[in-house]
């Protein structure tokens, strides 16, 4: 028997034990990887309210709004979530670079071996 949360169309979200679920953030126009982060319960409920991304920082253990500070926001154009409903993705315009270092992507290094490529 099929599982509701699978097939079914009500959003139940599955949180892992620290109340998390994984969130990918993609580019409208490009598809590029942008982010990812985390989101709980209110971050998610609240990037739904918004149309702006909102996150749990597990380094922090803070709710945060991206961009908040920096200005460079996601602006959400579409939400989805996967089969099992324990990631989001979201695709969105980006206000600016995604990455805290400035770069527009977090994906801006590549793995060549043992050492890290930059990429444009």
């Amino acid at each position: 028997m099929p599982d509701s949360r699978e097939t079914g169309l009500v959003l139940d979200p599955k949180y892992d034990a620290a109340g998390l679920i994984t969130a990918v953030a993609t580019d409208r126009s490009t598809g590029e990887i942008l982010m990812l982060a985390h989101m709980n319960a209110e971050a998610l409920r609240l990037t739904i309210a918004t149309g702006e991304a909102h996150f749990w920082s597990r380094s922090r253990a803070a709710l945060w709004k991206k961009g908040e500070t920096s200005g460079n926001i996601l602006r959400v154009t579409d939400l989805r979530i996967d089969c099992d409903q324990d990631a989001v993705w979201l695709i969105v315009d980006p206000v600016g670079p995604a990455c805290h270092t400035g770069m527009r992507s977090c994906f801006y290094r590549r793995i060549e071996g043992e050492r890290l490529v930059a990429v444009a």
